[in-house]
């Protein structure tokens, strides 16, 4: 089949376009996260006197970091439209983000349709993959404080032991608010087949668009995070000093994640913007931890219900191109997620002077000592 013209001006214009946009990433990366970094050495005093001001500055930088990713995805034309609970209103409480996960840009997605959720950004942990560690942003992370957990059976009692105390070491030490993670364990397309087995042989429901969730990490969140009282315990004297700093983990928020025609978004995607314009779907739903049951046996039950839950709705969207409307109503309403571009350039512009001033200061620094 010969290629028109105008089919070979179209493929060149994409590969360009992705070339460019690869080199403007590397150069982002080059300057925002050495500056990062630098930042916070430089701040280090400050850590030392005021710890709360330190991670406020960390957090507004961490902030600024993740929305230099989003517009990445945001000026290709990726944008998010979101559905059913405003999740604006819990924004200055505690609370577990529970997700789907199909691809590596899920958590590109998050970083973008967070980003006007008030603090949220600056103040949540994430739970991801031991091996975002050895990305270009796994520095950041390590930093911010977000754990990495290893996948597999024979590293996940362990696991569980060294994440209950990254979280009682870190989690309020640094006024964290937000804990994401993904209970499923790994992408859609790698559990599926597996998942689909454990569910025939503990007659469970069959399931196409999600996988049949894990429940170690998430049990460790709720015991560690959720106020003694919430679970159900008599709260001591211990306990009430606590409350008094701290109501706790006050929600968990269900989100699901839809691509259109079922199509994930990879990093790689993100990046390039070799894929035409896209909208990607967001539906959240907000439970009290106090309607979460704590025993392991009914967690387990709760868990798996959300993700049927979540397969409904997705079945749902893919049949019609939306979400269904919350029960007792009769139509769903969605809100397009914005983000101001005038906002992002200065965020990047930021990004390459602090990049040019930490050139100029090691260059000043060098020809002093050499």
């Amino acid at each position: 089949m010969a290629v028109t013209l105008e089919q070979a001006q179209r493929v060149g214009y994409t590969c360009l376009k992705a070339l460019l946009r690869f080199a403007f990433m590397v150069a982002n990366n080059l300057v925002a996260i050495p500056s990062y970094v630098l930042y916070l050495i430089v701040l280090q005093p400050l850590r030392v006197l005021d710890s709360k001001s330190f991670w406020y500055i960390e957090g507004v930088l961490f902030k600024w970091l993740l929305a230099m990713v989003a517009s990445w995805g945001w000026w290709a034309g990726y944008t998010v439209v979101e559905w059913g609970d405003d999740v604006k209103a819990v924004s200055e409480d505690e609370a577990m983000v529970l997700v789907n996960h199909q691809a590596t840009g899920d958590v590109c997605t998050l970083m973008m349709c967070l980003q006007d959720k008030g603090m949220v950004v600056r103040q949540m942990m994430w739970l991801m993959d031991h091996i975002f560690k050895y990305t270009n942003f796994g520095i950041v992370s390590l930093i911010h404080g977000d754990f990495f957990i290893r996948q597999g059976r024979a590293h996940r009692d362990q696991q569980l032991v060294l994440l209950k105390e990254h979280l009682e070491k870190y989690y309020r030490s640094r006024n964290r608010k937000w804990i994401v993670l993904f209970p499923e364990g790994g992408f859609l397309r790698k559990r599926r087949e597996t998942s689909q087995a454990f569910a025939k042989k503990n007659n469970l429901p069959f399931l196409k668009h999600v996988t049949l969730p894990r429940l170690g990490a998430t049990q460790v969140i709720l015991k560690t995070l959720v106020a003694p009282q919430e679970n159900g315990n008599p709260a001591g004297r211990d306990a009430a000093i606590k409350e008094s700093k701290s109501k706790g983990l006050q929600w968990v928020i269900d989100t699901t994640i839809a691509y259109s025609k079922g199509e994930p978004i990879d990093i790689q995607t993100w990046i390039l913007g070799y894929r035409q314009p896209t909208v990607t779907h967001v539906h959240y739903r907000i439970f009290p931890v106090k309607d979460v049951p704590a025993e392991p046996e009914a967690l387990t039950n709760w868990l798996y219900q959300r993700f049927i839950e979540k397969e409904d709705l997705l079945t749902h969207f893919y049949e019609t191109g939306a979400f269904p409307p919350p029960q007792g109503q009769t139509k769903a309403i969605s809100r397009e997620m914005t983000l101001s571009n005038l906002w992002l350039v200065g965020i990047q512009s930021l990004a390459f002077l602090s990049g040019g001033m930490w050139y100029c200061i090691f260059q000043y620094f060098y020809h002093c000592l050499f």
